[in-house]
């Protein structure tokens, strides 16, 4: 760390001294509105002079201006109030004449536009049988004759009438209708009570039916069964007897007697012949046999040789 000497104090006082005059001088020759130097300051004395002359002219002659506008208000305030009394006065002056010699039924074509006119003019027709109640008049049609009021009245108490009537005859109906659902509800009880008996009748009859079925079913199929015995045994005899009838039948036994024919002991049924039998055979041997023998017997000797020497 160096010491400060007063010299270098004195060196740094002058350098302050210098940047503050330096920034002093910029201020007064970079600012415009401060700067006075090279300008001449008279002159812009004047100027300001005259600007503020001017202002203060401005400002008295709008002021000036704004004390007659005020004024000319007041007075047209006035003036129109004046005039609005006036109009009034005169309006209703004239109402007042108009009231007292222009009354509106003094005027000749009043009757025109009288609002009362139809009020005081007599009616369309005083009667039905009014002689200005013509047809092209169209004054009277079905249901508006002067009598319309006693006639409603009479046809409100006609319908009152038949209103009660009809409320009595609803009544009735009502009552009819709860005796027609009492006589049914008691005829349906009945009828459900004798369904309920003919239910358990049918119920008893049917179970008497079934235990009838039953031992009817129960005999049949004994008789079926004894039957099916029977059938049984009476096929099994017929299967003997048609069994012995072919072992000592003709076909199987194979009887010659079956092949005879009716046209001679010598010929046969070809499609019932079984063959000769032993005896025909033996006798077709013999026969054969004599054969032999006569033809042996009939036929010559040759004539015998001598032996050769």
């Amino acid at each position: 760390m160096e010491l400060a000497q007063p010299r270098d104090l004195g060196q740094d006082l002058a350098l302050g001294k210098r940047r503050h005059n330096e920034l002093c001088r910029q201020k007064r020759v970079f600012n415009a509105r401060n700067r006075i130097v090279g300008g001449d300051t008279e002159a812009w004395d004047i100027q300001v002079r005259d600007q503020k002359i001017k202002e203060a002219t401005e400002k008295a002659r709008h002021e000036t201006f704004a004390a007659e506008m005020r004024h000319n208000d007041k007075i047209t305030c006035i003036l129109e109030g004046r005039e609005r009394r006036d109009k009034r006065s005169l309006c209703k002056a004239i109402n007042d004449f108009q009231q007292s010699f222009q009354r509106p039924e003094t005027r000749r074509e009043f009757d025109l536009s009288d609002p009362l006119a139809l009020k005081k003019d007599l009616p369309a027709r005083q009667s039905d049988n009014d002689i200005r109640n013509t047809i092209s008049g169209m004054q009277k049609f079905m249901g508006e004759d002067l009598n319309f009021r006693e006639r409603k009245k009479f046809q409100e108490e006609q319908n009152r009438e038949w209103s009660l009537q009809q409320q009595r005859e609803w009544e009735d109906a009502r009552a009819h209708q709860r005796c027609a659902e009492d006589l049914y509800l008691k005829t349906r009880l009945q009828f459900d009570e004798t369904a309920k008996h003919l239910q358990n009748l049918e119920s008893a009859t049917r179970k008497a039916v079934c235990v009838a079925v039953k031992e009817f079913n129960k005999s049949q199929a004994t008789e079926s069964l004894e039957r099916k015995i029977q059938e049984k045994k009476q096929e099994q005899e017929d299967n003997v007897a048609e069994i012995s009838n072919l072992l000592h039948g003709d076909l199987l036994s194979e009887n010659p007697q079956q092949a005879a024919s009716s046209f001679g002991p010598h010929r046969v049924v070809p499609d019932r012949w079984k063959g000769m039998t032993q005896e025909q055979l033996e006798q077709i041997r013999l026969v054969q046999k004599q054969q032999i023998q006569e033809k042996l017997v009939l036929a010559p000797h040759p004539p015998s040789q001598s032996p050769q020497t």
